[in-house]
């Protein structure tokens, strides 16, 4: 543990977004359309599992987790997934504002569909496998 009481893994890890074939980042760009009280809310919860891990999360399926935002009249999520050796970059995969009671199964099926993209593109950096990177802030 570091005297701020996070472990060496949870402090390295770093959130990158993935990025379209195009070179398109839709998560950056949702965040930057919601409003600032709510954008600040996003990045705080995001804040939350770079320093807690995961476990700040919710695993959805998988290699899939969530991140739960409440704004200031709308809850979003992100969908995001471990990526990289040993699974230290958090990569956004989709983002959007909740409306249903459970995850909209279209959401965790285009994040599924964006993680397969980036890895096929990328090289198969998943935990598991750790191959090569391709990440952007």
């Amino acid at each position: 543990m570091t005297p701020e009481g996070r472990s060496p893994a949870a402090r390295r890890l770093r959130w990158r977004h993935y990025e379209t074939a195009a070179g398109r980042r839709p998560v950056l760009e949702f965040i930057r359309r919601v409003p600032d009280v709510d954008k600040a809310a996003i990045l705080a919860a995001m804040k939350e599992v770079r320093r807690d891990g995961v476990k700040a999360a919710r695993h959805l399926r998988g290699d899939l987790f969530e991140v739960r935002v409440d704004g200031d009249r709308v809850i979003y999520r992100v969908l995001f997934a471990r990526e990289g050796e040993g699974g230290r970059i958090l990569l956004s995969l989709v983002a959007f504002n909740k409306k249903t009671q459970k995850t909209p199964p279209g959401q965790i099926d285009l994040a599924a569909r964006r993680l397969r993209d980036w890895r096929s593109r990328a090289g198969d950096s998943s935990p598991k496998h750790g191959g090569r990177e391709r990440y952007q802030r």
